[in-house]
């Protein structure tokens, strides 16, 4: 059997019991280590699960899937997905490769944060699609994720953006992590002097930790906002139930408290 197991939002306990118990068990345990960051590092978790960890990077998933479902069909082998184990679309193509394979294979699904992110208070109902903002180099500056954003933004819709990482390139410097202010100052070169500037919207920092930190405010607020080390993610807001507006304010700094209201009796203004 294949086994695909998530592990939750980083933390070393954040495995369910289930999941750990497969683990326990397995003939060989793989960590996916290119689609989203670990919190902790592989040797806690190897000390926490009493097994021995092989790092599975993009090459490996992607090209050599063959060596992790070596010996599937006739021993159990774990796959540890950080988060959720369908939040790739890579993963997916794993469990068609192992089912092409004559291998069974089951899910233990856990948190990530693709449903975390409703400890702000808004409703994960009222989100549309998910995009990915990028660094940008003095070459590449992409700007087709703003059209996804404005996309959900015209049908009401709230936009989830997960912030780019070089942790897990193959490159000889130290790992970077893009920032709520970062990806803020993105969006507000590409918006300019567009009045989606006043948008809100919510920064959220190691959402599952001890230490997460969220903020609510306009772009041009987060973008001066230093919410510590990563990983971050950033929300643009859609048309907001009153309820909504009632938690982000839980968030916001207590001069913005003042200078909030409500209009149309759905959207979120300065």
């Amino acid at each position: 059997m294949l086994y695909l197991i998530g592990l939750g939002l980083g933390d070393v306990k954040d495995i369910t019991v289930k999941g750990l118990e497969i683990v326990r068990q397995c003939s060989r345990v793989y960590l996916e280590a290119y689609t989203s960051i670990l919190t902790v590092g592989k040797e806690a978790l190897e000390e926490y699960y009493g097994r021995e960890l092989l790092l599975a990077d993009r090459d490996m998933v992607e090209q050599q899937a063959d060596e992790i479902l070596k010996g599937a069909d006739v021993s159990d082998v774990a796959f540890l997905v950080v988060g959720d184990p369908f939040g790739a679309t890579t993963h997916s193509d794993l469990v068609l490769r192992a089912l092409n394979a004559g291998i069974q294979y089951r899910v233990i699904h856990n948190a990530s944060i693709m449903n975390a992110v409703g400890c702000c208070g808004l409703q994960l109902y009222n989100f549309g699609e998910t995009v990915s903002i990028v660094f940008w180099t003095d070459t590449w500056r992409p700007e087709s994720f703003y059209d996804k954003i404005k996309k959900n933004r015209d049908m009401g819709l709230h936009t989830l953006c997960l912030l780019d990482t070089s942790a897990h390139l193959k490159i000889y410097e130290p790992p970077r992590y893009m920032t709520v202010a970062q990806a803020a100052e993105e969006l507000l070169e590409i918006l300019q002097n567009r009045r989606d500037r006043d948008t809100v919207c919510v920064g959220l920092a190691r959402i599952g930790a001890e230490d997460q930190t969220i903020r609510s405010g306009t772009l041009q607020e987060l973008a001066s906002c230093d919410l510590g080390g990563p990983l971050h993610s950033m929300i643009i807001s859609g048309h907001l139930h009153p309820l909504e507006v009632d938690m982000l304010k839980l968030f916001s700094g207590p001069e913005r408290l003042k200078t909030l209201k409500m209009t149309d009796s759905s959207t979120y203004v300065s």
